[in-house]
Formats: C-alpha cells, structure tokens, sequence
C-alpha cells in the first residue's frame, strides 16, 4: 500500500510539472451578436470580434465571451445573464462591455434610452464589477456600414430596427436571417447609431472607466475601405456559397472571419493603450488557427497554403490555438521565414506508417509515414507537438525534416520507431528544451543537428539515435546537457547505432539514465562500422554513465573544442540561433 502511495504521489508531482504555471487572468466579455461567439453549424461565417480576440492575447489571458445575439443591457440583466458573469467574476478580472445596437430597437423587453436607462444598466454593470474586484472596461457599439445621404437615416434606422433577435439553438433561424437593405449608397458613412455611442463615454468619464471608442475604430476602417471593399469585413455572402445560408446575405452589422480578425486587431491596440496593463499580453499573428472558429482557418495546412512564397524580408507568424489537428502538413520549400508558435496543447497528429497501403496499394514507406514535412529553411517552431498515433507498428515518423536552419523550442515529437527524421544532408536543425520518445532508432537521418537541454524518453528496448551522417562532414548528432529517462521495465538502450558507416554522434554532460547499457554504442552487427564511426562523450552522469564499460570503438572527450553550439552549427552564413533566437519569432507585441 506504501510503495502505491509513493507511485501515485510520483505520477501526480510528474504530471503537474507539465502544467503551465502561468497566472490566467480572465477577460468577460459582455454584449450583442457585434461581439458574440457565432454556431459553426453549416460553415458559418459569421463572427463576432469578442469571438476572434483570444488570438491576440497570450495565454496568460483567458477570453470568457458572454455576448449574445439581439441581446441589449436590458435584455442582458433581465435573462439573468448578469448574475452568471458577475458569480464568476475574481479580483484582477476584466469586463468588456459593449452594448447599444439592440438598446436603441423599440421592443420593450429590450430598448433602453440614453441618458437615463441605457446610462443606468451601464453604471450597474461597472459598479457591481468593481465591487467583486474585477477592472470594467466601457466600449461603444461598432459601426454599421451605411453609405449613405443625411436624408436616408431614418430608412436605414427602420431597417436595421427589425427583429434580429436570433436564436442559437434554433441553426435554421439563424442560416435565414434576413438581410438588411440599406438606401443608395454614397461615399460617406452616416452614423445609426445617435446618442447610444454617447452614453459609454459619458459613463466611463463619470466613474473613471476605460473607454474604447470602437464606433470611431470601425468608422475609420469602413470609410477608408470604401463602399465596395468595406463590404469584405460583413456578410455579404453570395447565393448557394455557403450552406449555412443557401439563400445568402447581405448585411451591413455583422462580421465574418475576415472582418472579425480585422477588427479585433485594432480593438486589441485600442484596448492596450486604454488599458496598459493588459499592453503585455497582446500578440499580433499573421494568421491564426483555431478549431474553435475564432481564427483565420480551422487547420494548419490552410494557414501554410495562405502564406505567400519566397517571403524574403519578412518572417510569417502562424498562431496555432489549442486543439488536437489530425492533418498530414506539408511545409514547402517556397513557404520560408514561417515562425510556428503553439497554444499548450497544440498537437499535430496523423497515424500513417511505413507498411500502410497508399491509394495505389502500395506500401508508404519510412519517408511516407511522416505526420509533418518540413522543406522550408529558416523554419521556427515553439510550444508545437508533433505526434504520429499509428503506435508500435514499425517505422512511423512524427516529423521529417529537410531545410536548414530549423529551430525547434520547447516542442515534443511523439511517438515509436522512427520518431524524428533529421532527413536533410547538410541541413543543420537545433532543438531546444524539447521532448522526444520512442523505441527503436527514434532520432535518425543526416542532418547535423544540436540537442540542448532536451528530454530523450526510451518508451521500449532499442537505441535511441541512428545518424547516417555523411563521410567528411564535422559533425553529426551533438547532445547538450540532455536528460535520457526511460519507461518503467525498459533496460536495455543503446545510445546510438550507426545507419551509415560514418554516423556521428556526440553527448554532452548528459544525465543518463539507468536504461542505458554500459557499453552504450552499438555496431549495428557490422565490425567494420567501428573504424569509421565517431561516438563520443563528455562527463557523462547519472547511473547509465559508465565511461570505463563503454565499447571500445567510442570515445570520452577531454576537451569541447569545436563542440561549442555555435561552432556545431556556424556552417558557411554563421547561424546562431542560441544568439539570435528571439529574432526568430517576428511577433509583433
């Protein structure tokens, strides 16, 4: 019973040290269908910018979006809305509130005037957030786009004021949502919206409130955009494009992906300078993937299609949100400066294998099986996991590599044999803090590659790295202050064996564990192996060490001359990614 508690204690103490220890502040969001999180059902379009902002934040920020459609401040409180955000507001919390376009409809279970009620809901909202020790934070109602005449207003307004008091749980109400006809349009927006825009400000002035003004924000994007090209941030989507709207749409309140995004970014800098506490966690991505519709595309093969060719000058920076992306991804030489930057829990995931059966009935091979390529040089992954889930099937690769310049930080390769193929001769690829496993072979290839920090698990017998490095080249596999841990009833592991006869690999004041045999490099059953080979290593510690037991061919370093990181991988162009990492990364914050 003892030695059960002590396990259970071990695996809880293994388990939580890969939880982030990251405090999370979490943002509410408050407000209507402007704002709301959108049913995906059909391939709806349709978002709200509340919905797009948590790809703008860093993960010590947690989007909790409360908006509703057709919902005003009224509406809001009198559905008991309210009182579920306000039992869950902590001290340090956010409330985002953004009302209007519904307190200005003339049903009574939702209008609201300014200057009275309107003002009061917004007072009531601010105060009671306050007094659980949450920051509240006012905006205005975003624009609608009406290119319009003075004259015209009170038809747009009778437009806009008809039921749109859509229900969620209803699809087909949502899919024929009638369109919103406008005047003839003009060149000029003309505002809808009144005295509602006043209110927010007026109350923020009187209570001390940060006031983001998003009607001036959306004004300025629409207007400048113009009458046509305005209409690519709303819905106006075309008949039998989309099946969620067979019918179409053209409507000039609500966002789709594109507007969402757009205007979630500018709000985000509108929110930074309002609030410069929250500056810190902003985040500007190029693109973003989410599962959960509240990016630019739902998988990260469309995100690496999107970005453009030979992007020379600048570096690419793709967002990948939480999620579990079963996809095969292919990364093409063209697509080059992509920094690759995860959410925790981030994974892509494909089964394929070396003995499955491609389309022609042929066998898909080592190279074949892989979940990722990698061609594009200057490639930066962080916070990513590449797994391949087919299990203990034979070859199986989780990522194959063949670009130089490849840095991979505080990402995991999972997976059995094969696991990480270093495919590309005289690529150089650095691997920082990251975690590997697997069984027979599983870091293998030609690339030079350097090994820093990083967590090497045994999940079964075999060896763990296999270079096939090529005659005359300096170095192959360099292992830095690596940690080699293996599953529990593993004991037999070799450190490498050579897949080509000039196979290199070198570790580094590596901590060694138990599962390592003490002869510790392997001949591959081939004795003339052992003159070309070169194992070596340098104070070696941990219980796998056992320099005086090891296999003659290999060698213990005196000295790490020419093993220096930069050294390993200057090449001919000096690349230092230990120096120059953060350049890597090209996100604007």
């Amino acid at each position: 019973m003892k030695h059960k508690l002590i396990l259970l204690l071990g695996l809880f103490f293994l388990f939580s040290a890969f939880k982030s220890d990251k405090p999370v502040i979490t943002v509410f969001m408050i407000g209507d269908s402007t704002m709301a999180d959108k049913n995906l059902t059909g391939g709806n379009p349709e978002r709200g910018w509340g919905q797009m902002l948590p790809g703008y934040f860093s993960e010590e920020i947690r989007v909790d979006n409360h908006a509703v459609n057709g919902r005003s401040s009224k509406s809001f409180i009198n559905e008991g809305r309210w009182d579920k955000v306000l039992s869950l507001i902590k001290k340090g919390d956010y409330v985002f509130i953004q009302f209007g376009h519904n307190d200005e409809k003339p049903k009574e279970d939702r209008h609201t005037d300014p200057g009275t009620t309107f003002d009061a809901n917004l007072r009531k909202f601010v105060n009671e957030t306050r007094a659980k020790g949450g920051i509240p934070v006012l905006f205005n109602s975003i624009v609608r786009r009406n290119f319009g005449v003075a004259a015209d207003v009170q038809a747009v307004k009778a437009a806009v004021n008809q039921d749109d008091f859509r229900n969620d749980a209803n699809p087909d109400a949502k899919r024929e949502a009638s369109a919103e006809p406008g005047p003839k349009e003009g060149d000029k927006l003309i505002d809808t919206h009144g005295a509602y825009l006043d209110s927010p400000r007026n109350v923020a002035r009187e209570l001390n409130v940060p006031f983001v003004d998003m009607n001036k924000i959306t004004h300025d994007l629409v207007e400048g955009l113009g009458p046509d090209e305005s209409k690519k941030l709303f819905m106006w989507v075309a008949p039998n494009t989309v099946p969620a709207m067979p019918k179409g749409r053209e409507d000039n309140t609500h966002l789709n992906v594109y507007g969402g995004r757009v205007i979630a970014g500018l709000t985000v800098d509108a929110i930074a300078r309002a609030v410069p506490e929250l500056a810190r966690y902003v985040r500007h991505y190029d693109f973003v993937v989410a599962k959960d519709g509240s990016g630019d595309f739902f998988t990260v093969q469309e995100a690496i299609d999107a970005v453009p060719d030979f992007r020379k000058s600048m570096r690419t920076t793709i967002l990948v949100r939480e999620g579990v992306y079963k996809e095969k991804i292919v990364i093409p030489a063209s697509k080059i400066n992509i920094s690759l930057i995860g959410e925790e829990g981030a994974i892509l995931s494909y089964d394929d294998y070396a003995d499955k059966l491609n389309r022609f009935g042929e066998t898909k091979g080592t190279s074949g099986s892989s979940s990722c390529y990698i061609y594009a040089p200057d490639f930066y992954a962080e916070n990513i996991t590449f797994e391949n889930t087919s299990g203990p099937v034979g070859q199986a690769v989780a990522c194959f590599i063949s670009a130089d310049r490849v840095y991979f930080k505080n990402c995991r390769f999972l997976g059995f044999q094969d696991t990480l193929y270093t495919y590309g001769k005289s690529c150089r690829q650095y691997y920082e803090d990251c975690y590997i496993e697997g069984t027979v072979d599983f870091i293998f290839g030609w690339s030079t590659a350097v090994f820093n920090r990083c967590h090497v698990h045994s999940k079964g017998n075999g060896y763990v790295a296999a270079p096939s490095t090529d005659e005359g080249r300096k170095h192959g596999y360099v292992f830095y202050d690596c940690r080699l841990t293996a599953d529990a009833g593993v004991d037999n592991v070799y450190l490498s064996r050579p897949w080509r006869p000039y196979a290199q690999a070198v570790f580094i004041r590596c901590d060694l564990g138990k599962h390592i045999v003490p002869a510790g490099w392997n001949n591959w059953g081939n004795k003339e192996n052992e003159k070309t080979v070169f194992y070596a290593e340098y104070e070696s510690k941990g219980p796998g060490a056992n320099p005086g037991a090891r296999a003659s061919f290999s060698h213990q370093l005196k000295t790490l001359k020419g093993y220096e990181i930069e050294t390993v991988l200057a090449g001919t162009d000096g690349w230092n990614p230990v120096k120059d990492g953060n350049a890597l990364l090209d996100i604007k914050r």
